[in-house]
């Protein structure tokens, strides 16, 4: 049974965020987006989900503690790499924590944490190339979002850091045919100069990226190698309309002012809990139904397992048996 001694407190840097939104950008084309979610929470929960990975690596790493990275399928998961520890798999589920009341009452009584549940998707544990002998690491990172366009404002008014982007539709994110693009032509409405970053694939579903400056009220015909386009990134809040066109398919879309995501993740620390081998887990756990309140969710979108965090084995165990060839 954990304490709160046993919860381990990792060090949060802004490299982190960086590379859990370049990863997450790339993996957009071959990300499932639920039904009634925002693509930009989604993004920002893979941001999240990065971050504590590469977190545990350089803890892994900074105490020679031996671990491997495996390399997942091609086209399904692009770039990602899992933990394997002592030959076993690592799959790491963590739960990004944003209100700041939850965040106030985890550092003032971590028991919160030993309280929650420790959740798996079912679909996620049922799918295929699991073993038994998997471990579950559980992981929590309290950390603030720049959601709302309020939020947003003040971020950019403060010159903190922020990372805007607009999520293309599926019809160009993953259209039906695998075709050229062909010549896009994109037009602002804004008053001044606005430099946007256009990111898709190429032919080979390799990502392509192309930055582009669109002079105001001007349109520019950009003739590119996108077979699709996933989403556009702006440094700046935009505050006016920008259209884009596929001419080939005489197709439109107008991006609002306001249809930009804020997916930078203000992180604070990574709160690693405690973990299960797979058959333990599945073992103990009991279900928790799509639309369950939980702490880690308003609302739950899917069918969960869980266990609860204080019936977790201690982390430093883990990493004993890794060191003593037991694990």
């Amino acid at each position: 049974m954990l304490t709160p001694s046993n919860l381990l407190h990792l060090p949060y840097t802004r490299d982190l965020t960086e590379a859990g939104i370049a990863y997450a950008l790339r993996a957009l084309p071959h990300t499932y987006h639920r039904a009634g979610g925002s693509p930009y929470s989604r993004l920002r929960r893979t941001v999240a989900g990065v971050a504590v990975e590469l977190a545990f690596r350089r803890y892994l790493s900074e105490r020679n503690i031996p671990f491997d990275v495996k390399g997942a399928a091609p086209f399904t998961n692009p770039d990602r790499y899992d933990v394997s520890l002592g030959g076993r798999r690592c799959d790491i589920q963590s739960f990004l924590i944003s209100h700041r009341e939850q965040i106030s009452e985890m550092k003032r009584n971590p028991q919160v944490i030993l309280n929650a549940p420790a959740l798996v998707p079912s679909d996620q544990n049922a799918a295929e190339g699991h073993s038994d002998r998997d471990i579950y690491l559980f992981a929590f990172l309290p950390g603030l979002v720049a959601a709302s366009q309020e939020e947003m404002r003040k971020v950019v008014a403060a010159n903190q850091p922020h990372y805007l982007v607009h999520v293309l539709p599926d019809s160009w994110m993953r259209p039906a045919a695998w075709n050229p693009l062909g010549a896009l032509v994109v037009k602002s409405e804004a008053e001044e100069a606005i430099t946007l970053e256009l990111g898709g694939q190429d032919e080979g579903r390799e990502t392509r990226l192309l930055e582009v400056e669109i002079p105001p009220r001007k349109r520019v015909e950009i003739p590119n190698e996108f077979f699709s386009l996933a989403r556009i990134h702006s440094k700046a809040p935009p505050n006016a309309r920008i259209g884009i066109r596929n001419m080939s398919e005489n197709e439109a879309h107008v991006i609002g002012a306001f249809d930009w995501g804020n997916i930078w993740v203000y992180g604070m620390e990574i709160v690693l809990a405690g973990f299960l081998s797979r058959e333990e887990f599945n073992r103990r756990a009991t279900p928790v139904y799509e639309g369950a309140r939980v702490f880690q969710y308003e609302k739950t979108r899917v069918k969960n397992l869980a266990v609860s965090v204080v019936d977790l084995k201690p982390v430093a165990e883990l990493f004993e048996r890794i060191k003593e060839h037991t694990l």
